[in-house]
């Protein structure tokens, strides 16, 4: 059989402990029919063979990027990013650049405004965007979009100058003259500014409500939405990612991924999830089921519900088993009741469904915990692979609790403070030094026998999977009595392919290069092994492979 494209030259880093390294490796179709040197490759090769070389550079499975938002961060990709951005002049310059650049009356929408973009002693209030941008509507999202802060104009429109009644978890922060200050936590509170840029109601559905669009879009409404979603796809090619795992998700999504499927578009597997809200009723979850079983391809899938018990650490709304470090007296308020959770896990997991749920503080980690207990408990064990996202604290107690329950960690090196270009404040005085130990634990979990997956959380952190490799590896302590939490070069590509294959049942098909499995392939610039963990970033992909098609090429 002669293989449609070969690769060559290559240090082929297979992820196959039976076969872990290669020069060379052949493709058919969509799948991997050798994986060996480059001689017995160059022997397969016919006149119709595609060959790359690969000039000694890392060849790699295609990234399994574990938890990323798709649609929202195709969105994010037109509007202004604030990453790196600090001080009030710097943040002036950059609005007043893009709204010249974008005229008009609509909202300005902004992400990656860092907790302290102006200094850590003056939060962001209204009236500093006020001095900014005064007369058009200007809302921008903090990096992991739980908080944002909105001028007195998009206040003014999305009615809530004067505040709102909110449920538990969210706030519309309120200022001494009784009006609010500007700053929204969570999503009930940022949703009535959200509201007013039209263009991003659809694509963030799937996170914000986990509901359908009001009405049926028009044709060119749904075309929009293609061209959106095909933008990220492709900055997702760029990036060398073969396999997505959604972390929102409704109908809509999946049927504007499913035309671009049905079109020979689809340039990555994406499984996307039904949202599961804290005010959604308990028979919510048929729909769940009927996500998955009409949904259930190689390339486009579900059969996951997605939740979320808390929010974030930097708004406080992250949830502890003990007070705040910084705010005694405050633990935080889960978005779902222990109760509650566990019906939901129990029902899901009859269902056969995978759970996968947003908890970062060690208070949510266990309600989680306890619940997929429960589940365990009420339908019997099986091999679910229930996942909990993020778990920035963790409890030492509930360690073991983990591999007890066969619960995927899935978690982000981008996000720790003092990684990736964050600062340490003002989370690390959030967390309290008493925490430190158990925070952000990847190597903690690693040893307790716990199976990891990696990711960025895009448009939370940049997408780039090099770059977060090099944040795992490169991460410092933040005292030396700390324990190490980095990892090696092996354990986070490990984490980026075959153990993220694991996290969504695909370890059989996807996650490794080896004759048999379907031909998701990265082909580096570089070779990762001979270069300075420090320089990693210098690396990008020159080929990404996706069931066998070129879907990106540097």
């Amino acid at each position: 059989m002669v293989p449609d494209l070969v690769i060559l030259n290559g240090a082929v880093l297979t992820m196959d402990a039976e076969n872990p390294r290669a020069e060379a490796l052949s493709i058919n179709g969509n799948i991997v029919v050798f994986a060996g040197s480059n001689d017995e490759a160059k022997a397969m090769c016919g006149a119709s063979t595609r060959i790359i070389d690969a000039k000694g550079a890392t060849v790699l499975p295609g990234i399994v990027e574990s938890h990323m938002h798709l649609f929202a961060g195709a969105l994010d990709l037109e509007q202004l990013n604030l990453f790196g951005v600090h001080g009030f002049d710097n943040l002036r310059d950059s609005i007043e650049h893009f709204a010249k650049a974008n005229p008009g009356n609509g909202i300005i929408v902004a992400n990656q405004a860092d907790y302290v973009i102006l200094s850590k002693d003056e939060p962001v209030t209204r009236h500093h965007l006020d001095r900014i941008i005064p007369d058009r509507p200007f809302m921008m999202y903090s990096p992991d979009h739980h908080t944002a802060w909105a001028n007195t104009e998009a206040l003014r429109q999305g009615g809530i100058l004067g505040g709102k009644a909110v449920r538990v978890g969210n706030e519309v922060v309120m200022g001494l003259d009784g009006l609010a200050n500007g700053e929204l936590r969570e999503g009930e509170a940022i949703d009535p500014v959200r509201a007013l840029d039209k263009r991003g109601e659809r694509p963030r559905l799937g996170l914000t409500t986990g509901g359908e669009p009001d009405s049926r879009p028009t044709p060119e409404e749904f075309e929009d939405d293609i061209a959106l979603m095909k933008r990220g796809l492709a900055h997702c090619a760029r990036h060398g990612i073969t396999s997505i795992q959604n972390m929102d998700g409704n109908l809509y999504t999946l049927e504007v991924l499913s035309e671009i499927e049905r079109r020979g578009e689809l340039t990555a597997r994406v499984k996307v999830p039904f949202h599961m809200k804290n005010f959604m009723p308990i028979e919510a979850l048929e729909k769940a089921s009927l996500m998955a079983e009409r949904y259930n391809g190689d390339m486009l899938s579900s059969g996951m519900v997605k939740v979320f018990v808390d929010g974030v650490l930097d708004s406080w709304t992250a949830v502890m088993i003990d007070d705040y470090a910084d705010r005694p007296g405050w633990k935080g308020e889960p978005l779902f009741t222990s109760e509650h959770f566990a019906q939901v896990a129990t029902e899901a997991d009859r269902r056969g469904l995978q759970i996968a749920v947003h908890a970062i503080g060690d208070g949510a980690v266990r309600i989680v915990l306890d619940g997929y207990e429960a589940a365990r408990k009420a339908n019997g064990a099986r091999d679910s692979r229930h996942r909990i996202e993020h778990i920035e604290v963790l409890h030492p107690s509930d360690i073991p609790r983990f591999a007890e329950l066969g619960v995927v960690a899935s978690m982000q090196p981008p996000h720790p403070p003092g990684n990736h270009g964050l600062p340490l404040e003002p989370t690390i005085s959030r967390i309290g030094q008493a925490r430190w130990s158990h925070s952000y634990a990847w190597q903690t979990l690693r040893n307790a026998g716990v199976p990891l997956a990696f990711a960025t959380d895009w448009p939370v952190s940049e997408i780039d999977p090099i770059r977060s490799i090099q944040s795992a590896m490169t991460r410092k302590r933040w005292s030396n009595d700390l324990p190490d939490q980095s990892q090696s070069l092996a354990q986070s590509l490990a984490a980026y392919t075959c153990d993220g294959a694991y996290a969504q049942f695909t370890e059989d098909r996807i996650g490794k290069i080896k004759a048999g499995m379907l031909a998701d392939i990265l082909v580096l610039s570089g070779n990762l092994e001979t270069c300075d963990p420090a320089l990693l970033h210098n690396n990008h992909p020159a080929f990404t492979i996706c069931d066998g098609r070129v879907t990106y090429a540097g």
